[in-house]
Parts: structure tokens; C-alpha cells; sequence
């Protein structure tokens, strides 16, 4: 075993590598940027390099640097997490070059799988079953375009270097094909050097299933089931749980074995994931796949006459992709299986034999995984910066210790900013039951304890997800999240009475914590001094402005003779008392009850109770008094980014709603439209520049 290991990564997985380092008494070595200078994950290892600025071509993709600190530090292997240059073939070389050992599968393997169009030409020669489409080198965008029009819409442009939805874009109708074909282009060389493409068919009602794979440099190889990932916004996955529901013992037999026939064609050692497309029929026949003879053979059993993909009764799977690293979903297999999957990988990278055999695995329970990342779903899952003012997590938070089935992987503390130059994940949170219901339950339940405040994020959204109808029930496929939109988006669970109650509640023990400090400091309040509207005798009144919804609330409290208080809200009437708690405050309103957590930043009031989420802004007529209004013709950066290009010029008119620029931030790009008819006055930026959140890109008249 490695005395010590560098850690070529950043955020969670750092974290997460470093965990099981430490457990098996393994130094390690973390790198960081000139925004990580204070990262967590530099906090978790033994030693830190810096090696170059924010950007991460700056920085992490700077393999020459990561070799350096590896032999500058004397680390014999470079553990390289996921993204950045965990599936860069010149990296595993570079590192086998140095004398250094790559925890990956050789570069031989990544470079046959790494190129989708390459490892889906392998696939086709091994007999594994394809997804109809163009997987050829030729990028001449006519040639694309024609092939399109042969397979049919809609289709499917996807970057052939890439992964974790980048470059990648749904075409319905032909006249879309080529602005699609040249966004993926431009994304695909952003994200990963290289624009080359490939075009599929896009299958209807697809489930997204990824096999978890394991090899040695003995040449043995398992499984470790599967993970259903089906649940994706943007291409990019958002829930993913183990086993996957409705799976069969047959159909993950046939899927593991592919993936294992995968994973050998290409003499794959360590962790990889084969992922497939599931196509979910409703006429409960089995069907070969598209284009492929039915007596086609299989490398993995099966007789001449029978289909490669006749699995049961209504499903048939097709390659996508291998992804050779460890996937972000892993922590859900870990939950199922009981292994470490880390500690695998730094056993075999070792030289070690796979610790287990596919007899030995067994699957208990389920489990399931929601990624927390700062973005706002209400708004087309907009990238969201800001410092985490208020990061507060369920009880349970670490690797190495879990109660209650309760786990989170996260690189940040509270404080830290998100930044716009890396992913906009913050966490995940996993959480492992007897069976998917009590796993469901217990989501919900963990998303509930997760407090952030300071930045957007998709926690309520992800509670939304995981109550939903075709959640609950298991009717899983990738279009899910739109055709539950009318449940997940812009819902409102917590409620303008007990938002408000909440609100002042929170503003009342705030001030007799402030008149207590004084009492004790002078011995003696003086009753007139008080803020509570105190009088000698009879009921006094109190009015409070807020914001909630975009609506304007004039709230009134009224206290009694005797102490009680009651409040007017929205016409609503009713008793209100409030007492603080160990998790928070018991408010109660008029029927209502409910224990609350209150945060306050500034004029927002950030409400969690057990329904959900929600924010209401106080309203301070005098603080705001000189606020200027705002100039009409503008248009402003929605999030930190790089401009990409503008779609008009000087001069030009311009429609509602039509594309006049596009941004790239967290490796995505994003389209900024016209809010109204006008014309181009001026543009204030050039492609390439840098801008922040905010920032006036062109004016319009």
C-alpha cells in the first residue's frame, strides 16, 4: 500500500479521498488554486501546493504542475477524483512516465473509452447494443446535419470528449440543428479541448442505468450493481438511488455482465461505471435493439436467437458511455454494498487483488443521493455565487461516521463562497433506508435539517423532486422533471401566516435579547424605553411592513392587557405565541403550529420549518428612503461569468425574447435574451471578458 497519495482534485471528492486516506494511515498531498487557498480540502490533507490561479486551466488542468508537487512532496500516486484530468489519457501517461502511479485504469483505456464515438465503435465490434446514430470522425457540420435528417428527430448532439451533460443538446426540428450543433461545439472545446460531436437518436422515455465496475491488474473484474440515475435536469443528473427500482435479478445479471465485457475489451483496471440508455416500452414485448439482427451473438452469454437486449418484459438497454473514474453517485453503491469504493481503488492501484468476487457481493437495503448545488431551479437552474452565511446540515455529516442512515460528502464550511469558476455542487447528501420508502422518508427528512443561507440553492426544489407523484411511485425516465414541473417549480409550502409569524418572532427575541443585555448592564429598564409597544393599560398596537411574494404586507400585532398578542395577516386573525427550542422556535398562529428556524441577512428573513422553505423581506421605508430607482433599457449579467458572444450588434432592432448574447459560467453556457422590442444602443463588453454578477452587458432604447 501507498505511504502517501496527492489528491489532484478539489472540493467533496478531495474531502472525500482524504477521508479514507487517513483511515488507512495514508499521508496525502492536496493542490489548490488561488480561490482555494483556503478550501477545506486543503484543510483535510497532511500538505498543500499551490499551483496557479482561480481559472482551472490555470490551475487544475496543469498536469505539469500536479506532477511536480507529486515528486516535489514524494507521493507515489496521483489520485485524480472526478472531472479536471481524471479521464485524460496524456495525464495517466505523463503520471506512469514520472514513476508516479495513476489511481485510474491505464491510459491505453481511457484513450478507447474516453472518445465516445472510439468506444462506442468498440462496443458495436464486441456486440454490445447501440443507440442508432452517426459515431463517425468526419465533423463537417453538412455531413452532420444530413446524418440528423437521416436518424430522424429528435436527436441527440453530444460532445464525443465529454460528460456530465457539457455539449450536449436535444434538437426536435431540423431548422434547430445547426445554432444547437455550433453551442455544443462551443462548450465542448470550453470544457474539454476538443468540439468533436456525435449524433443519436434520442430514445423516448429513456431510464439513465449505470453499472459500477471493478478491475485489477490480475486481470479479475465484478460489478457492484446498479444505480439508477434517470432523474437529470440540463443532461446532468440531479437524484440517483441504488438498486434501481423494477430492476430484475435478470436484467442486472445481463447489464453487469455487459459491463464487465465492457470493461475487459479495453484490459480496464479499477473503478469505471458503464452507463446505458433503459428504453421503457408500454406494449410489454421484448424488442432487439434498432438496426441489429436479432440472432446477434453477446460476449456475455446468451443464445443466437435471442436478442442481446431482451431483458423482460418491457425494457431493452443500449451503451452510452464508459465513464473510467469514479462517478460522483458512488456514495449510493458504497450505502448498498458496504464497501469503500476508494479504498478499492487504492488497493488496486497497488497491486492488490480486487478485495472481493461477484459471489461475495450481496445488496442490502436502498439508497439514494440528491446533489445540493447552488443554483436557483426557479429560474432555469441559474449558477448561483455568495458566501455561506448559514450552512446547516442534518445530523450525521461525515464519511467516516453515520447515524441514523444519514451521510454528506461536502467541500465547504460555513463561510466559504462558491465561487463561479468551479462546479455549482455544495454537497451531497446521502441517505440509506431498509427499503426505498423508509430511504424516501429520510430524504425528505435530511433535506429539511439542510439550512443554506447566503445563495440560491435547489434544496426546496430537490424536496419538491422527491414528494412528487412519478418520484414516489418509481416512474422514473429522464424527462421526469418536466413532466412534473407544475409540482416542483416556483411552490410556495410554507405560507404567507406562518412566514410572517416566523418572522416577527424571530424580530421580538431578537429585541429582548437586546433589552436583556441593556438590563443587566443598568440593574433597571426604563418600561417607556421598551420596543414592544409596552403600555401602562389597555391593548397596544405594532405594525410590521414585509415583502412576500412579491406582494406588499402590512402586518398588525396587538398586545393584549394580560400579554397575550394577536395578529392581522392578510385578513387573517388569530392568537400568536412563540418559545424558543432546542431546533429552533415553536410558533404558533392561529391553528397553525410549527417548529421554525430563522435566519436573517440583511432585510431577508430565511424561514425552514418541516412544510418547506421560504424567504419574506422586511421593509424599512426609512433605511431605503434614498434608494435610487432603477434606469429602464438595461441589461445585467444574471450570474459571474465570461461573455461568449454577442448575437447582435449596434444599431440592430431586436425583439422580445430574442437571443442577444450568451454567457459561460460553472461550464455552462447561458443564453441572455431580450426583455423587450428595442434596439442595440451599445455594448459595453467584448467576447472573452470577464464579468460579475450584476454587470451591464448592452443597453437598450
Amino acid at each position: 500500500m501507498f505511504n502517501k497519495i496527492l489528491i489532484a482534485n478539489r472540493g467533496e471528492i478531495a474531502c472525500r479521498v482524504a477521508a479514507t486516506a487517513r483511515r488507512l494511515a495514508i499521508k496525502t498531498v492536496a493542490v489548490y488554486s488561488d480561490a482555494d487557498a483556503n478550501a477545506k480540502h486543503v484543510s483535510v490533507c497532511d500538505e498543500a501546493v499551490h499551483i496557479g490561479a482561480s481559472s482551472p486551466k490555470d490551475s487544475y488542468l496543469r498536469w505539469e504542475k500536479i506532477i511536480a508537487a507529486a515528486q516535489a512532496t514524494g507521493a507515489q500516486a496521483i489520485h485524480p477524483g472526478y472531472g479536471f484530468l481524471s479521464e485524460n489519457e496524456e495525464f495517466a501517461q505523463a503520471c506512469a512516465d514520472a514513476g508516479l502511479v495513476f489511481i485510474g485504469p491505464p491510459a491505453s483505456a481511457i484513450k478507447a473509452m474516453g472518445l465516445k464515438a472510439e468506444s462506442k465503435r468498440l462496443m458495436d465490434l464486441a456486440g454490445v447494443p447501440l443507440v442508432p446514430g452517426n459515431h463517425g470522425a468526419d465533423q463537417d457540420p453538412d455531413l452532420l446535419r444530413r446524418e440528423a435528417d437521416s436518424i430522424g428527430y429528435p436527436v441527440l448532439i453530444k460532445a464525443s470528449a465529454g460528460g456530465g451533460g457539457k455539449g450536449m443538446r436535444a434538437v426536435d426540428k431540423a431548422e434547430d440543428f445547426a445554432a444547437a450543433l455550433a453551442s455544443c461545439k462551443r462548450e465542448a472545446i470550453n470544457s474539454f479541448g476538443d468540439d468533436a460531436v456525435l449524433i443519436e437518436k434520442y430514445v423516448q422515455r429513456p431510464r439513465h442505468i449505470e453499472i459500477q465496475v471493478f478491475g485489477d491488474t490480475q486481470g479479475n473484474y465484478v460489478y457492484l450493481f446498479e444505480r439508477d440515475c434517470s432523474v437529470q435536469r440540463r443532461h446532468q443528473k440531479v437524484l440517483e438511488e441504488a438498486p434501481a427500482p423494477g430492476m430484475t435479478p435478470e436484467l442486472r445479471q445481463q447489464m453487469g455482465e455487459a459491463a464487465v465485457a465492457a470493461a475487459r475489451a479495453v484490459n480496464y483496471v479499477g473503478a469505471g461505471t458503464v452507463e446505458f440508455i433503459v428504453e421503457q416500452r408500454d406494449d410489454g414485448e421484448p424488442s432487439a435493439a434498432p438496426g441489429r439482427p436479432k440472432q446477434a451473438s453477446s460476449p456475455w452469454g446468451g443464445s443466437e436467437n435471442t436478442p442481446v437486449t431482451s431483458v423482460g418484459a418491457n425494457m431493452s438497454f443500449f451503451f452510452m458511455e464508459m465513464n473510467t473514474r469514479l462517478q460522483v453517485e458512488h456514495p449510493v453503491t458504497e450505502a448498498i454494498s458496504g464497501q469503500d469504493l476508494v479504498e478499492w481503488q487504492l488497493r488496486v492501484a497497488s497491486g492488490e487483488p480486487l478485495p472481493l468476487t461477484q459471489s461475495d457481493l450481496k445488496i442490502t437495503g436502498h439508497a439514494i443521493e440528491a446533489r445540493i448545488c447552488a443554483e436557483n431551479p426557479d429560474n432555469n437552474f441559474l449558477p448561483a455565487t455568495g458566501t455561506l452565511h448559514v450552512y446547516g446540515l442534518p445530523p450525521c455529516v461525515t464519511f467516516e461516521r453515520c447515524n441514523g442512515g444519514v451521510r454528506v460528502d461536502s467541500g465547504v464550511r460555513e463561510g466559504d463562497a462558491i465561487s463561479p469558476f468551479y462546479d455549482s455542487m455544495v454537497a451531497k447528501l446521502i441517505v440509506h433506508g431498509d427499503n426505498r420508502e423508509q430511504a424516501l422518508s429520510r430524504l425528505d427528512t435530511a433535506l429539511a435539517h439542510t439550512h443554506i443561507v447566503g445563495l440560491n440553492t435547489n434544496v426546496q426544489f430537490l424536496r419538491n423532486v422527491v414528494q412528487s407523484r412519478s418520484f414516489v411511485q418509481a416512474d422514473l425516465d429522464t424527462g421526469l422533471i418536466p413532466r412534473e414541473a407544475a409540482v416542483l417549480f416556483k411552490q410556495e409550502k410554507v405560507g404567507l401566516p406562518l412566514a410572517v409569524a416566523s418572522a416577527i418572532a424571530h424580530t421580538l427575541l431578537r429585541e429582548q435579547a437586546d433589552e436583556a443585555q441593556v438590563a443587566s448592564a443598568s440593574a433597571w429598564l426604563d418600561p417607556w424605553a421598551r420596543r414592544d409597544g409596552w403600555r401602562s393599560h389597555g391593548p397596544s398596537t405594532r405594525r410590521f411592513d414585509y415583502e412576500f411574494a412579491g406582494q406588499v404586507q402590512v402586518v398588525q400585532m396587538t398586545t393584549l392587557h394580560d400579554g397575550a398578542l394577536q395578529l392581522d395577516v392578510a385578513g387573517e386573525s388569530g392568537t400568536f405565541s412563540f418559545m424558543p427550542v432546542t431546533q429552533g422556535m415553536d410558533v404558533r398562529f392561529a391553528t397553525q403550529r410549527q417548529i421554525v428556524s430563522v435566519y436573517r441577512k440583511g432585510d431577508v428573513i430565511h424561514v425552514f420549518t418541516a412544510k418547506g422553505a421560504t424567504q419574506i423581506t422586511a421593509i424599512d421605508a426609512l433605511a431605503h428612503a434614498g434608494d435610487a430607482q432603477l434606469e429602464g433599457g438595461r441589461l445585467t449579467a444574471p450570474m459571474p461569468g465570461k461573455v461568449v458572444s454577442f448575437a447582435v450588434k449596434v444599431g440592430d432592432k431586436v425583439k422580445l425574447g430574442q437571443s442577444l448574447a450568451v454567457m459561460d459560467a460553472m461550464k455552462m453556457e447561458h443564453t441572455i435574451a431580450a426583455p423587450m422590442d428595442g434596439v442595440v444602443a451599445e455594448l459595453l463588453y467584448a467576447p472573452g471578458d470577464q464579468v460579475a454578477e450584476g454587470a451591464e452587458l448592452l443597453r437598450l432604447q
